[in-house]
């Protein structure tokens, strides 16, 4: 199970064993429906937090995917923020069954971290990768550079993110989470090669998304 869902399973567990009790002690049918509603959320919980162990490439010059999910976009654009230049582009979208722990997907130093609050349009809507509550991380090694952004959804009102500008991080390890559907946008050099295509089902930590 990730850990930054223990919180929010154990507020889930609380209200469940609640409104069990109240239906067992006053046989109220509203809050034996509620017991019930309850117990199936509190299932879905412990599905939706889990965090399967993930086997990471050893290529060292692959890109490997920091969310699971379905390719929607591969494009070049401006990035005005890191890169400040053209750059590819692609766009993970997270469904709320997906695996939503997020990877570090290159070996490096963060040398930019940005937080911005936004608005909470689908996920899977263009406008959202700029307009949406977003987290941007940029990382640095000696071949390299890239920018990953964990972008809030329509259902997913919270980002955790663990890094921040300064830290070292190693490909593939967990670095935060993204609550209840979401999209994980990723800009890299010109000269990356690709190796997703739409629609592709990715996972975070095992898929390699391109070379350099």
């Amino acid at each position: 199970m990730a850990k930054d869902g223990y919180g929010f399973l154990t507020g889930v567990f609380l209200f469940f064993i609640l409104m069990l009790a109240g239906a067992i002690i006053s046989r109220n049918f509203l809050l034996e429906i509620l017991a019930l509603i309850s117990f199936v959320f509190l299932l879905f919980s412990f599905y939706f937090f889990r965090d399967p162990e993930r086997q990471t490439p050893a290529m060292e010059n692959a890109i490997i995917s920091p969310a699971d999910g379905k390719i929607i976009v591969i494009d070049e654009v401006n990035e005005p923020d890191y890169f400040k230049g053209r750059v590819k582009k692609v766009s993970i979208f997270m469904s709320v069954t997906d695996v939503h722990v997020n990877r570090i997907p290159v070996s490096g130093k963060v040398n930019y971290f940005n937080y911005k609050k936004g608005s909470f349009l689908p996920a899977y809507h263009e406008d959202a990768s700029l307009q949406n509550e977003h987290t941007s991380i940029g990382i640095e090694n000696e071949k390299m550079k890239i920018l990953f952004r964990q972008i809030a959804g329509i259902l997913a009102r919270r980002i955790v993110c663990h890094i921040r500008e300064g830290n070292k991080v190693t490909r593939g390890e967990r670095f935060g989470m993204i609550k209840f559907g979401s999209r994980v946008d990723i800009f890299v050099p010109l000269h990356v090669e690709i190796k997703v295509k739409l629609n592709d089902k990715v996972k975070a930590g095992e898929t390699i998304i391109g070379i350099y």
